[in-house]
């Protein structure tokens, strides 16, 4: 259910947090432009340990010796090169400068043009070693985000901007940020990005050839019913609900409410929903334009008859994610700590699209009912952990982080998680 996120505004950041992918020092600093999405001002600031590392990595013949001619990057976009998501992402090359005068500053000369819509070639001139490279980057777009993972795993790919469903299966560690109810709000999700982002981590970022050096949040995902009165767990009981093969936790959880599992992909899910052939989908607020979901929750006089429940069972996260052999040692940890510094865009976005939503289509969970449903999904959590599906120290961390910004909460005196 879940999955089905990854329309509009991942659109963007899909085809944006590929292009962070570029093998060279520099261009790892395009990320942020990427992440910042409608921000007027990006922050290009480096850690000192980031600052040397630079400096380290530029002054090692090996660095220049690992910058490929070519790097395939896959891209994310249902609605092809010529969507308005996918020009929205790129129009932000033109921020490139900014980073080519950061560039000056490390005594490198950065050139970035774009031979075509689907092209971006990138020149670097370091003139105290006397050493030059230029990589020609190649965009795939891909309408379907299953065939785009397979081309990844079988090196089609560099590089590839997916779901952190779809990339649970490369870094179960990282995958498992997106588990039911572990993180609850904005500022958890920063405290984990940015956590992530420290080079204490960046071994836990590697996980055989692939590295995760990105991770954007898309938005928290809700229960999106047909009918207003499947408003309880209870009332889900016998109710036909779209999963995704692909992640068996959404079958588990289906089946653990005694609804029934109705398989379905990203091209079928939203007329499912709204030919009523599935009484419930789960994602974040941005499936709702693009996949026409008020459709759904209206009859055919036009009257309101489903809705949105407003409460989060997870906080969606989608992953940058690539070969290691196909840019520079270290390279890694620098871009995570780029990204991570530009999540406010990103969350302002997500709250743009969910308060454009009409306010008739949300349903509101009382408050007294809030506790219950958080106490269900942390035992589920707790229960999926031990079956193997979510990692058992990512469960850990995210109960730390939690607990460290409201320690009263019950949880914090358990041992269980």
């Amino acid at each position: 259910m879940e999955n089905s996120y990854n329309h509009s505004h991942t659109k963007k950041h899909v085809i944006c947090r590929t292009l962070n992918a570029i093998p060279a020092i520099f261009i790892v600093l395009s990320m942020q432009i990427c992440t910042a999405t409608y921000a007027e001002s990006l922050d290009l600031s480096l850690s000192t340990y980031s600052t040397q590392k630079i400096k380290k990595l530029l002054n090692d013949p090996k660095t220049w010796q690992s910058i490929p001619k070519q790097v395939v990057l896959c891209v994310y976009s249902p609605n092809g090169e010529n969507s308005e998501a996918f020009q929205q992402a790129t129009r932000y090359i033109s921020e490139l400068p900014r980073i080519g005068r950061v560039a000056k500053d490390f005594g490198v000369n950065l050139q970035v043009t774009r031979p075509s819509n689907l092209q971006i070639k990138i020149n670097i001139d370091y003139p105290k070693l006397n050493k030059k490279a230029e990589t020609l980057v190649k965009l795939n777009v891909y309408t379907d985000e299953r065939v785009l993972t397979e081309d990844f795993r079988s090196k089609k790919c560099d590089g590839a901007g997916i779901s952190n469903l779809r990339a649970r299966q490369f870094n179960p560690f990282v995958g498992s940020i997106d588990a039911l109810g572990a993180v609850q709000n904005n500022k958890q999700m920063t405290a984990i990005i940015q956590l992530l982002a420290r080079h204490e981590f960046d071994q836990k970022m590697i996980n055989q050839d692939y590295e995760v050096v990105g991770i954007i949040p898309v938005g928290a995902a809700y229960i999106m019913v047909n009918d207003r009165n499947i408003n309880t767990l209870a009332k889900a009981a016998g109710k036909k609900v779209a999963v995704f093969q692909f992640d068996p936790t959404q079958r588990k959880l289906v089946q653990n409410v005694g609804a029934q599992p109705v398989s379905v992909d990203l091209t079928s899910v939203g007329g499912k929903f709204n030919n009523k052939q599935v009484d419930i989908i789960a994602g974040p607020a941005l499936l709702f334009q693009p996949l026409e979901l008020n459709k759904g929750m209206t009859d055919k006089s036009g009257k309101v008859v489903g809705g949105i429940i407003r409460f989060p069972l997870i906080q969606v996260t989608g992953t940058l994610i690539m070969h290691r052999n196909k840019f520079p040692a270290g390279m890694g940890s620098i871009a995570r700590e780029v990204i991570a510094k530009q999540l406010t865009p990103a969350f302002e976005f997500i709250d743009k699209i969910e308060r454009d939503i009409p306010t008739k289509y949300w349903l509101d969970v009382p408050e007294a009912d809030k506790p219950g449903y958080i106490k269900i999904m942390r035992e589920a959590r707790i229960q999926m952990t031990k079956e193997g599906y979510y990692n058992q120290e990512m469960m850990h961390l995210l109960k730390q982080i939690r607990c460290s910004q409201n320690p009263s909460n019950y949880e914090c005196a358990l041992k269980d998680e």
